[in-house]
């Protein structure tokens, strides 16, 4: 006997997210969120490359993107390009302290769209429950025990403790992951001591401010959302609420106030003075409001190996870790779970054998210790001395050619590396691109068709009665069909698209369904 079909731990945007797309296939969720309310201390800021995809894909774009207004944002729009009502490549982006111009870049796979993490964890929470999925804050995960028909998961609420009994369970509870301990999954990785990064809230004066929201500092002039590299650190500022700015300041080898004494406006401060040649009266804050202070030791890389154990899953912060430059945690995290979910959905409805959810560690553990790499190369770009200078400037060189520019734009997208679905067909593997299309006799674009999560046959002969979408009949209880013709010449007769929005198969010509029954069997399941 099981309570519930799924039990999520943590309900930070990843968990959220993931019972929301859980509910979209069916699945009946709880999300057990320790925190009462959610965190108000502000903490991601945005979301880059192809998950802003995927927002889209699933109608959350507009409600994310609707809080971003007044002078600050209308800077970044500058910077990055105007939202507008679906995702878009932006200008510009900051790679190991670079100004990448992408400009000229075509195509350009880079998307960014800046969000706190508090309205993001309103958005999926509003989008979670509006699907029917049970959200219980303040209650706790404290231990579990699984066998091979179910996970016995033990919480604390606030009313005293209890049990849930539930098919699957999944961590999304953090990198101090209490899933993740209790499972026995491993978290190898490193942790090197040898930078101290401050972050702060903070009023810049109006004398150290440039109209364009720039930072004057030691006779420069530093551009904002960008990091900057200099002889004795680096340090990025932003501004993400009217009138204060973020400032971030990274020092190698630096010394370290002793005990656990807390951070001070001071110190970071004088640490800002230190890596920017210049002291910047900065000033805290009004009252009133949570706001950034803090100090980070060392830097901390480790991916979950494996990322399932019998029945219990990780996703996440609590599947993996990078922080420093370019990390792309949440990105991923997002990711994690609109891949997990479908196939948690296809199992549980005894659609495709439990076999399938191995594919969930094959498919995102590599993406992640990739983007590990990324982010150990940029740290490696951006530490002081004559060599990592040399280093830079033979960078600077190749990044005048447009397609190295669009290599490093794939690498901070995700979109440099495909699954291995098995095809010859470009697409396969890959999140699919919005296509312009007509059905119906109507326009619209693809995305519009993948908001229920449910897969399709996308058959773009036009032709309802074509071979595609007859070869596809037996799986009508389980994929959605719709015949429509696109305005893009690069598009494939015919695309089988999962839930994640990936291409699992696509026609070599029209007419020719070869390969088609074998995909829709290895993904969705025998034929009925």
């Amino acid at each position: 006997m099981h309570d519930v079909d799924v039990v999520v731990a943590g309900g930070g945007p990843t968990g959220l997210l993931l019972a929301a797309e859980l509910r979209l296939a069916g699945v009946d969720v709880l999300v057990l969120e320790q925190r009462a309310e959610p965190d108000p201390v502000p903490r991601a800021n945005g979301l880059v490359g192809q998950v802003v995809e995927v927002m889209y894909h699933r109608g959350l774009y507009r409600a994310l993107a609707r809080h971003d207004r007044g002078p600050a944002a209308a800077l970044r729009r500058r910077l990055t390009g105007a939202y507008g009502s679906r995702p878009r490549p932006i200008r510009a982006f900051s790679y190991a302290g670079f100004r990448l111009d992408l400009r000229r870049v075509r195509p350009n796979p880079l998307q960014v769209l800046a969000v706190p993490q508090l309205h993001m964890e309103h958005v999926f929470a509003r989008h979670a429950s509006g699907l029917g999925a049970d959200i219980r804050r303040g209650h706790t995960l404290t231990g579990l025990a699984q066998d091979t028909a179910g996970v016995t998961v033990d919480v604390t609420g606030p009313d005293g403790s209890y049990r849930i009994r539930a098919r699957y369970l999944v961590g999304c509870d953090g990198s101090h992951s209490t899933v993740r301990k209790a499972a026995g999954i491993g978290f190898p990785g490193e942790t090197s001591r040898d930078l101290v990064i401050r972050m702060a809230h903070v009023v810049l004066p109006r004398s150290a401010r440039t109209a364009g929201g720039a930072l004057r500092a030691g006779g420069a002039v530093y551009r904002p959302y960008q990091l900057h590299r200099t002889p004795r650190g680096a340090f990025t500022l932003a501004s993400f609420i009217p009138g204060v700015h973020v400032v971030s300041t990274h020092e190698w080898d630096a010394a370290v106030p002793s005990g656990d004494s807390p951070v001070t406006l001071a110190e970071v401060r004088e640490s800002l003075w230190r890596v920017a040649g210049a002291d910047i009266p900065v000033l805290a804050p009004p009252e009133g409001r949570p706001w950034i202070l803090r100090r980070l030791t060392g830097r901390n890389s480790r991916v979950a190996e494996p990322y399932r154990a019998g029945r219990v899953f990780v996703a996440g912060d609590a599947a993996h870790v990078f922080a420093g430059f370019g990390g792309s945690n949440l990105n991923l995290g997002l990711q994690d779970a609109v891949n997990l979910a479908w196939e948690l959905a296809a199992v549980l409805r005894g659609d495709v054998p439990p076999a399938l959810l191995d594919t969930y560690q094959a498919e995102r553990a590599p993406l992640a210790r990739r983007a590990l790499a990324r982010t150990a190369e940029q740290a490696a770009l951006m530490a002081p001395g004559a060599e990592v200078t040399a280093r830079r400037e033979a960078l600077a060189v190749r990044l005048r050619e447009p397609e190295f520019r669009r290599e490093i734009a794939a690498g901070l997208a995700g979109a440099d590396t495909a699954y291995d679905l098995g095809g010859g067909h470009p697409l396969v593997g890959r999140l699919v691109p919005d296509l312009r299309l007509v059905v119906g006799g109507r326009r619209t674009r693809l995305a519009a068709l993948l908001r229920d999560a449910r897969p399709l046959l996308l058959d773009l002969t036009g032709e309802a009665a074509a071979p595609h979408a007859g070869a596809a009949a037996p799986w009508r209880d389980r994929v959605t069909v719709v015949a429509a013709r696109s305005h893009d010449r690069n598009a494939p007769p015919a695309l089988l698209i999962r839930p994640d929005g990936y291409v699992a198969w696509a026609a070599s010509a029209p007419g020719d369904p070869a390969g088609l029954p074998e995909a829709l069997t290895r993904w969705f399941g025998a034929p009925r």
